[in-house]
């Protein structure tokens, strides 16, 4: 026999129990990066494969590991999306829209493809939503990208499970300094570090920083201090940030060893964390890259962004039971209606009524069937209220309203005021 068909592993359906949680999540961001002025880019999830050795760095984990990179028929070496960052400025810099100072607030969503080692809330096709801020430079923007996420925590009710770091990781000519200062230190204790990090500090020495080996954390308790190396003004700037959350009240714990998987971010980097998702802490991420736009060809450009994975704040908000109750029951009426004619009538009272209420969650049955089958069906669907239409409803120009959920006798209600009717009782339900 041959081999039944299955998703890839890794890569996930979302099926249609799961799309109401998913809907809630992204219409809530949508609607609060409208609120603050964002508009949204749609960039395609293939990219040249160059783009992103280009941005994110060849020696880092995601390019030399965990890219889908192939050739197409023409030869050109392709790569389905990492992530997002790379993809906007390249679409910025095509279109032009960032010129002569031009101030873009954009934001994305999509999945995103990297070869990991699947596991919850980590997986090989993965969603994001992703913001990117260009042409301005100060730390009010930064600032205002983590306020953002601060009140969308809050609207999303698990602003208790999750915790801001910060770090600044200068200018690259500060950056540089420390990256001597480290790579000494290191090649000192070289024997005590694991595997993993000696390779890194033969190619990508600040990611030893973010190792979860205890050995080598050990080693890198007396090591020296991104602080300590930080010029003037990255100071200044990451004296600002703090500044701005301070005044909104906004609590945040500053780590020396946050530094990000990319090479691109320079200045503020910022993480938001819980310990609610077992070893995947990370819920949204993001930082400064203002050299980035120029290393891919662009003119000097500040940029700032943050990226949120979809799936681990989906998980969160199922892991916390934030998930509002309403989006259990995805109808609010169901139409029962027994007989060719009453099936006709049927729909167009149905219209009538999607006319006058354009929220309300009408399903009419389809498929005919016996009273009890069409009952049962309306039960199944976890509305609220059923409409019923027969023979004898027909005659009268009625049609019955009979409670699904709690109390209340069936009633007949004229056709021509049922639309008030349901609007009265489905806000009241």
């Amino acid at each position: 026999m041959s081999k039944s068909l299955q998703a890839i592993r890794g890569m996930n359906d979302i099926l249609p129990e799961q799309t109401p949680v998913w809907r809630y999540f992204e219409g809530t961001v949508s609607r609060l990066l409208d609120n603050y002025g964002y508009k949204q880019i749609r960039m395609p999830i293939v990219e040249f494969t160059e783009l992103f050795k280009r941005s994110i760095g060849e020696v880092t984990d995601i390019v030399e590991k965990e890219m889908y990179t192939f050739d197409d028929r023409n030869g050109d070496s392709l790569t389905l999306r990492p992530e997002g960052t790379a993809a906007c400025v390249r679409a910025v810099l095509e279109h032009g829209i960032t010129g002569g100072g031009q101030v873009q607030k954009l934001w994305y969503i999509g999945p995103m493809f990297r070869h990991e080692r699947p596991q919850k809330g980590r997986y090989r096709q993965f969603h994001q939503i992703g913001l990117e801020v260009f042409n301005l430079d100060g730390p009010d923007i930064d600032a205002e990208l983590i306020i953002m996420t601060w009140r969308l925590w809050g609207e999303l009710g698990i602003r208790d499970a999750v915790k801001l770091e910060l770090n600044s990781l200068g200018t690259s000519e500060s950056r540089g300094r420390y990256r001597e200062a480290l790579v000494e230190y290191l090649s000192a204790h070289h024997d005590k570090l694991d595997e993993d990090s000696q390779r890194r500090l033969k190619t990508n020495p600040l990611r030893v920083l973010d190792t979860k080996n205890a050995d080598t954390q050990a080693v890198l308790v007396n090591a020296p201090k991104m602080a300590d190396y930080l010029d003037d003004e990255s100071r200044a700037h990451f004296e600002g940030l703090k500044a701005r959350l301070d005044a909104v009240g906004i609590p945040y714990v500053l780590n020396p060893k946050l530094v990000r998987g990319l090479d691109y971010y320079s200045k503020t980097v910022f993480e938001w964390v819980t310990d609610k998702l077992g070893a995947q802490g990370t819920v949204c991420a993001g930082g400064r890259y203002d050299g980035l736009v120029e290393q891919m060809g662009g003119k000097p450009t500040p940029g700032v962004g943050f990226a949120m994975g979809i799936e681990r704040l989906v998980l969160m908000l199922e892991t916390l039971e934030q998930i509002p109750q309403e989006l259990s029951r995805q109808v609010d009426v169901y139409l029962c209606a027994f007989g060719e004619a009453a099936e006709l009538a049927g729909l167009a009272l149905a219209e009538r009524v999607r006319d006058q209420l354009p929220n309300l969650r009408l399903q009419v049955n389809a498929g005919a069937g016996s009273f009890k089958s069409q009952f049962k069906k309306a039960d199944k669907s976890g509305a609220l209220y059923a409409l019923i239409l027969g023979d004898d409803e027909m005659a009268r120009q009625v049609v019955g309203f009979k409670p699904l959920r709690g109390q209340g006798e069936q009633q007949n209600i004229a056709w021509d005021a049922l639309a008030a009717h349901l609007a009265t009782c489905v806000v009241q339900g």
